[in-house]
């Protein structure tokens, strides 16, 4: 199998355990904490960790306007692996407009209390990758897994 064209693919050793990162990604009161990348927040996150389970989180800027982000999780391997997408809004309800990216967020045991973490972004085309690249993928993603990983440490 080869390697999905349109994807995006952040690395990272997180100085926390990968338990405790799985439940900042899977406890809607800790992903209000760390989803959004700050001065942004999520003031509101729910979570139906299942395949087929909804998902919604909402993030706000800085002036206020919020954006929902519905999805589903796919795949769900406890303290291993999250598959979700925006394709569908739950129970394999299709989502009005475009589909953006299904996403895959995958934690491995480092050592010493430490996390490899991946998160993978694919998209179904050049341009929705471009997009989101430019929307800030990596150092969004990257200040998000951060402020993760100092809620994990307080965990």
């Amino acid at each position: 199998m080869t390697a999905p064209t349109h994807e995006l693919v952040l690395e990272l050793i997180l100085d926390a355990p990968k338990e405790k990162l799985y439940r900042g990604w899977t406890e809607p009161e800790l992903m209000k904490e760390w989803f959004a990348p700050k001065p942004w927040t999520t003031p509101r996150a729910e979570a139906d960790v299942r395949p087929g389970g909804a998902s919604l989180v909402v993030m706000k800027s800085p002036e206020g306007q919020e954006f929902l982000n519905p999805g589903q999780y796919l795949e769900v391997v406890p303290n291993k692996k999250l598959v979700f997408t925006d394709a569908f809004v739950g129970n394999w309800v299709p989502k009005d407009g475009p589909a953006f990216f299904v996403g895959e967020v995958s934690f491995e045991d480092a050592g010493q209390g430490k996390t490899k973490y991946t998160a993978k972004a694919r998209h179904w085309t050049a341009e929705a990758k471009a997009q989101h690249e430019q929307m800030g993928f990596i150092p969004g993603w990257t200040q998000c897994a951060k402020q993760l990983e100092e809620l994990a440490r307080t965990l």
